[in-house]
């Protein structure tokens, strides 16, 4: 796919101006993807998309629309323009809404520096394949593996390019390369699985798909035969793989639209310990080769590294311009959309301070406990920040795991149980989200 999305953009622009619009952004995104799934060393499935869509938002007033298409005909644009228009004749008015001012624009980034597209060719089809037969052959090679479920390798390449009529006019490519593994042990109703996956920028830093495979299958053997838990207070150790989660509720409690609505359990807590005292929680979307990184928001502004917890004292919200003025602070740079929806508030890369203590160590430290490995199902109570959610992982008993665990339940509050986590070294540098194990102590397990 080899149009010009620039050009594209700048001729919703027009077709925008041209049918009424006072103030008018689009975006254009062109994506190819490629997939690979085998079963039995041949291959299962193959899928290969590619196609540009193309989103128009414009302004008349405090009233605004968005209208998308995957046509990119002149006529279509037209047709675009005139509809979104005459919706936004149409639409309520909000005193929030508006394109940035020019100066707060971005300006002369270095696309380079972010390494955010690997200039490599895409990968042929048949090494995609090889590497999906790699990994599931790895995984049936352990003993006690019966299946794997899936084995699949896949590559993506993105074009982005935003244009708006307050001047601003930019774009960026992401590419990204995974290899995945499913592996089942068991038959009937004594079935285990479990899966590990590699995801990277660059395809010269993807693991092996033996290691992958391995991994999934060594997982998945250590699952065998759970039981429940004991029904009590324990500390539980969130594995590094879903450790991140916690992290998120508390990002989404930040988000600028949650607290414009007051609809957030930390809607108050601004200034205020939401986790432990020396600790940081560092947004950084100009960090190279993560896959949350990008010079600019979706509404033209410069992103910038930022403290959203400092010391573990709460530093501020996530936002966008509209929540930002709604709440009559300034925009974070943190707008994103697709091409069907206005912006919203959004988090780019983030990294929790992290322990220094092993994994192994925190294990030592918390002697009887949980060490929870996946989760299923989640309540979470937006305004109040309790917490329960369906766990699996395994007990451990005088430091060191015992056995598999299964269908019990995790529950606490979100506030206290932030301000308590103590973190391991092991997060994994090159994922968007840096985040290690994390130790909780007290809270509640539902099971035996």
């Amino acid at each position: 796919m080899t149009q010009d999305l620039d050009q594209l953009t700048h001729a919703l622009l027009d077709a925008a101006r041209k049918a009424g619009a006072e103030a008018a952004d689009a975006i254009a995104v062109t994506d190819t993807s490629v997939s690979i799934d085998v079963r039995g060393g041949a291959l299962e499935q193959a899928d290969r998309s590619e196609g540009t869509d193309i989103g128009l938002r414009v302004l008349i007033g405090q009233r605004q629309a968005n209208v998308s298409s995957s046509d990119t005909r002149p006529e279509t644009l037209a047709m675009m323009a005139e509809r979104a228009v005459a919706m936004a004749k149409e639409a309520p008015e909000d005193p929030y809404i508006g394109l940035a001012d020019p100066s707060q624009l971005a300006r002369d980034w270095d696309m380079d520096a972010l390494e955010m597209a690997d200039p490599t060719a895409e990968p042929d089809p048949a090494v995609l394949q090889d590497d999906a037969c790699r990994a599931e052959a790895a995984a049936l090679a352990i003993e006690g593996v019966s299946q794997v479920q899936s084995a699949s390798a896949a590559y993506g390449r993105r074009r982005i390019h935003l244009a708006a009529s307050n001047g601003f006019s930019g774009g960026y490519a992401r590419t990204d390369r995974s290899t995945s593994c499913v592996a089942i042990a068991g038959t009937g109703t004594e079935m285990e699985r479990d899966y590990d996956g590699d995801m990277r920028i660059f395809q010269s830093d993807l693991r092996s798909p033996e290691d992958i495979g391995e991994t999934a299958a060594r997982r998945t053997i250590e699952r065998m035969n759970p039981r429940k838990p004991k029904t009590g207070s324990y500390p539980v150790l969130f594995d590094e793989r879903i450790a991140a989660s916690l992290i998120g509720h508390l990002l989404a409690a930040i988000n600028g639209s949650a607290i414009a609505r007051g609809s957030s359990w930390l809607r108050d807590a601004m200034g205020e310990q939401v986790l432990p005292k020396g600790f940081d929680l560092i947004e950084d979307p100009l960090r190279p080769r993560a896959t949350g990184s990008r010079p600019f928001d979706a509404e033209g502004l410069p992103t910038q590294r930022r403290a959203v917890v400092s010391d573990g004292m709460l530093t501020g919200w996530t936002l966008d311009l509209a929540t930002a003025r709604k709440l009559g602070l300034q925009s974070t740079g943190n707008a994103a959309r697709g091409t069907s929806a206005p912006p919203s508030p959004a988090t780019w890369n983030m990294a929790l301070t992290q322990g220094d203590k092993t994994r192994a160590e925190l294990l030592r430290d918390m002697g009887t406990g949980l060490l929870v490995t996946s989760m299923i199902g989640s309540t979470i109570n937006p305004n109040t920040g309790d917490y329960s959610r369906g766990a699996a992982g395994f007990w451990v008993e005088n430091g060191e795991a015992q056995y598999p665990v299964n269908e019990c339940t995790i529950a606490g509050n979100l506030r206290s149980m932030l301000k308590s986590v103590q973190p391991a070294n092991d997060a994994r540098p090159y994922l968007s989200r840096v985040v290690p194990s994390l130790l909780v102590k007290g809270l509640t397990l539902a099971g035996d």
